[in-house]
């Protein structure tokens, strides 16, 4: 059975009575290249272990499976439970878990499940909940990579750097943690049914050290979010009103870190963040 080929697929769901989901934002490959291409970026091994969020009929599973150690399929919808037994017979290597993988222990789970294996995330992953997936998979922090396809828009805030209009907090989450790549686009026309959308296939490989030492992490992302939440406020006023912090105080911490009290939090770099929220805590501490 090819898992791409539009009439073995419609023909398979038909048989077991699968109607989709757009609440579960389903929308299976039907372009044989794609998943090949995804599983091969993937750099897998008989010695990774691959979580899959999101099998679908198992198209992806099956090149995963082709080249992986073991592959833990994740997949909250219990309908394709028949559709994936007989797309995955006799793929040993496989094990499909049926759950919610945004309330999933993903860590415990792949030390359970890919235990002497290099754990990595491979998926095609639902647009409606790609922000808290991908949260959830980096603070796991047990993953040594992340290729996954996603929508393009999100794709590109992920990626961008600053001075870019698609540069913003998430993406400065996903980079502190990760280094990012950008590996090819995906038309609507792969998909069916199709999404409105055009997709984007991501890399991101998981960083030994953050790219720079804070004396607060938590504080660093504070100041960020505050900064991205009201991007269009200068530093010093979306800091002052998101954070609580007087005006006073946030114009001494920019000018010691040499910025113009008007910069604006879209033109700071992730160093320029970090600079800024570690002299927050001199300021704090009294040592500026």
């Amino acid at each position: 059975m090819v898992l791409t080929d539009y009439t073995e697929i419609r023909a398979l769901l038909t048989r077991h009575g699968f109607r989709f989901s757009k609440s579960l934002g389903q929308n299976f490959l039907t372009a044989a290249w794609v998943p090949a291409r995804i599983a091969e970026e993937s750099g897998l091994d008989a010695d990774t272990g691959v979580v899959e969020i999101g099998p679908g009929v198992g198209c992806l599973t099956a090149e995963l499976s082709a080249r992986a150690g073991k592959v833990v399929a994740i997949e909250m919808d219990r309908a394709l439970k028949p559709v994936l037994a007989e797309t995955l017979q006799g793929r040993d290597n496989v094990e499909v878990v049926f759950g919610d993988a945004t309330k999933l222990d993903l860590k415990s789970l792949a030390a359970e499940k890919l235990a002497g294996l290099r754990p990595v995330v491979c998926a095609n992953l639902p647009y409606n909940v790609t922000t808290p997936l991908l949260t959830a998979i980096l603070d796991a922090g047990c993953f040594a990579s992340v290729t996954v396809m996603i929508q393009r828009e999100v794709a590109r805030r992920i990626c961008a750097q600053v001075g870019s209009p698609d540069y913003g907090a998430f993406g400065l989450f996903v980079q502190w943690h990760c280094e990012t790549a950008l590996l090819f686009d995906v038309p609507p026309s792969c998909f069916v049914p199709q999404p409105k959308v055009t997709s984007s296939v991501i890399r991101l490989t998981r960083r030994s050290a953050p790219p720079i030492a804070v004396q607060s992490e938590e504080l660093l992302f504070r100041v960020i979010r505050a900064a991205f939440n009201q991007r269009r406020k200068t530093l010093v006023n979306a800091l002052s009103s998101q954070l609580g912090y007087e005006k006073s105080l946030i114009e001494e911490v920019l000018t010691s870190c040499g910025f113009d009290p008007r910069v604006r939090g879209e033109a700071l770099a992730i160093g320029d963040f970090a600079a800024v929220s570690d002299k927050i805590v001199y300021r704090i501490n009294g040592t500026l």
